[in-house]
């Protein structure tokens, strides 16, 4: 896992160490050594925490005039035992969201397993861009972690298109992303 490091294309464009309104800004990362887990497994040094023993963050990009941003996870999502989405709600989105986000890509091919607990804080998530035409969709989730999101009640409050979990989304710039991914929402609800 500590080879495994957040897309870093899109640097040039966006780091969210110089976004004053980033939960990340002016942090600095260990480049000698690795100093976070997962369990019992170093991750890459340039990952961020969100309060998570076990789920880490990368936000790729945020646009703050268009209202949308990029996240890359990493680990386990374990909302039974670990509440990981309250703290990527509360300590990020919640951020993100009172600058003027509201549609959210949320890239999840590094999440290795998924454990649902209740939808409050998706419900809360959805609630709170829906007065924008907000929206938030997981796309390249691993086929297991992909079956379990399905059989909870989260496709409620989220958007997980089948043709967008094996997109290869790194070839895209974040406009060029986030272009194709809204008119993927939008046709859908119009169907």
């Amino acid at each position: 896992m500590q080879d495994i490091e957040p897309f870093y294309n899109w640097h040039y464009l966006y780091n969210s160490q110089d976004d004053p309104l980033s939960p990340f800004a002016d942090v600095e990362y260990n480049e000698f050594a690795y100093d976070k887990t997962i369990y019992n497994y170093y991750i890459h040094p340039q990952w961020d925490e969100i309060g998570s023993s076990t789920l880490y963050i990368k936000v790729l990009f945020a646009d703050y005039e268009s209202g949308y941003m990029i996240i890359e996870l990493i680990g386990e999502w374990n909302d039974a035992v670990h509440n990981d989405i309250m703290f990527l709600k509360r300590n990020i989105i919640d951020i993100f969201i009172e600058n003027g986000i509201y549609e959210f890509i949320v890239i999840g091919e590094n999440v290795l397993n998924f454990f649902y607990e209740d939808e409050s804080y998706y419900e809360e998530w959805a609630e709170d861009i829906a007065d924008k035409n907000g929206w938030i969709v997981f796309l390249n989730l691993q086929p297991h972690v992909y079956v379990e999101f399905m059989s909870s009640r989260i496709p409620f409050y989220v958007t997980l298109l089948d043709e967008l979990q094996s997109l290869n989304w790194r070839v895209f710039k974040p406009d060029k992303l986030h272009d194709l991914i809204d008119n993927f929402v939008i046709r859908k609800l119009e169907e």
